[in-house]
């Protein structure tokens, strides 16, 4: 496998003559936090310096995603800055649309505002997520209405909404360098392993499968398999990025805190740390076996030829965001989703300011620090090889595809 990274051919506008760096964007989920993704993204298409070649997304992040490319599949043919320009403005109608979806939706029927409100509507003050979640939970046990008792049409006006601002069709059609990749992750519920949907099998169904939360909604079915929230799985997902995309370079988008320095005393304080880890667990260990090729290449105990070194960043509002607390992820209030957006605004172009040159160089985030343990080893240097012995030869053997190492979803 080719381990350089791959730009494109088309170069930056304004700049020296030479190809734009290209890049994979991993964007995690969470509710209207994912408003501070938006403005990320807005501050490197404004930025215009950067091509992106893929692109992963969970539930909210999953929606940044297919809002993006399909700006970029209605102005598929035009000048890049016209597809970056297209880009942007579908991130804008989708999350504006968001804001006057929440703010109509107190005149729907509580069942039509509950698929809504669960991912972007406050419903009637305070945390009408977590509470549903606290109810939920407390009242298992006493033969609480599932999803498919309390809402047994499957009624959700968030597809109708998407499917509204986004042409699926076109995404699938769009081909080429003009067009990022796009995979979304839902987590299959026989098997509890990640579903990757790209291409023809990205659809609106695709999406709300990622967003799936298995107390609120009906599993989603597609060709046959349910899903639920991608979350479970990979919030979001990074092996697609690694073995879909040429570019070893992966920016990940993060809004859901690994480290909280407060313990969670109350039951809405407690459930949200309690979703909090589970939608980072399948992040972690994709850091730790990405954590640990990377040794091992340092090492020499890996064949750089087969095995890929990959660059990863992170853009994270870190404790600016932390000020919206988990209530915020189920509000539509216009302030509050501008609030974040910029705020992501100024995170994208401080990491711009601070990490592009870093791009196809080096890694800039300290992922043994920021997400391992410390039962972390070190890996020993490789041992010199044994001299040649003179002998029969042996048979030929087919050269081995590359590969990465087995464990922790990178398989």
């Amino acid at each position: 496998m080719n381990t350089a990274a791959v730009a494109d051919p088309l170069p930056a506008p304004d700049g020296p003559a030479g190809p734009a760096p290209r890049i994979n964007l991993a964007l995690q989920g969470g509710g209207s936090h994912g408003a501070f993704t938006w403005g990320v993204l807005d501050a490197l298409l404004e930025d215009g310096r950067l091509d992106l070649e893929g692109i992963s997304g969970t539930s909210a992040g999953a929606m940044n995603a297919v809002a993006l490319a399909h700006g970029y599949a209605t102005a598929q043919g035009q000048p890049r800055t016209a597809r970056l320009d297209a880009a942007r403005q579908a991130l804008d109608s989708f999350w504006n649309g968001v804001v006057e979806m929440g703010a109509l939706s107190s005149s729907l029927s509580q069942l039509q505002r509950a698929p809504f409100g669960i991912l972007f509507g406050q419903m009637g003050g305070g945390n009408w997520a977590t509470k549903l979640w606290t109810d939920a939970m407390t009242q298992y046990w006493s033969n609480a209405l599932s999803p498919y008792q309390s809402n047994p049409f499957d009624i959700n006006p968030l597809k109708d909404f998407l499917e509204k601002q986004v042409d699926f069709e076109r995404l699938a059609a769009a081909a080429g360098p003009e067009a990022p990749k796009v995979f979304v992750v839902a987590t299959r519920v026989a098997s509890g392993k990640a579903e990757v949907f790209s291409g023809k099998r990205l659809t609106a169904s695709a999406v709300m499968a990622s967003a799936c939360l298995p107390m609120v909604f009906k599993a989603v079915e597609i060709d046959g398999d349910h899903y639920w929230d991608g979350g479970y799985s990979g919030n979001p997902a990074i092996h697609p990025l690694i073995y879909h995309c040429d570019s070893r370079d992966i920016v990940l988008v993060q809004i859901n805190p690994i480290q909280r320095s407060e313990l969670p005393t109350k039951p809405g304080e407690i459930m949200d740390r309690m979703t909090e880890v589970t939608f980072n667990a399948a992040l972690i260990a994709e850091m730790r076996a990405i954590d640990f090729v990377k040794r091992l290449l340092a090492e020499g105990k890996l064949d750089p030829a087969h095995y890929k070194d990959v660059l990863m960043h992170r853009v994270d509002g870190g404790e600016a965001l932390e000020k919206f607390t988990a209530q915020t992820k189920s509000s539509t209030d216009k302030n509050l989703i501008h609030s974040l957006r910029d705020l992501g605004v100024v995170c994208g172009k401080e990491w711009l300011a601070k990490r592009f040159e870093s791009l196809g160089v080096k890694s800039t985030v300290n992922i043994a620090r920021d997400y391992l343990d410390d039962l972390r080893m070190p890996v020993e240097k490789a041992e010199p090889a044994p001299p040649v012995v003179a002998g029969p030869a042996a048979p030929d053997t087919p050269e081995q595809p590359p590969t990465y190492l087995p464990g922790a979803g990178l398989l």
